[in-house]
């Protein structure tokens, strides 16, 4: 996916609390709006989510074993 670098005038306020949002989930600025408008884009029907990351995790067989005292 490529991606296109776009000058984006903002309130300092709403970017102040995107910058908050985005240290809380260990995210960039960057990422943390591009997430955002995703989501909207999502819920509002105008974009279709075609993936979506799942990660499992599984027990060890000898969870006991591999503890550290």
């Amino acid at each position: 996916m490529s991606k296109k670098a776009y000058p984006l005038r903002i309130n300092e306020q709403v970017l102040a609390a995107l910058q908050r949002w985005a240290d809380d989930d260990l995210r960039s600025l960057n990422a943390q709006i591009e997430y955002v408008l995703r989501d909207a884009l999502v819920k509002s029907g105008r974009v279709k989510l075609v993936q979506k990351v799942v990660t499992d995790i599984e027990s060890l067989e000898n969870d006991s074993e591999s503890e550290p005292e």
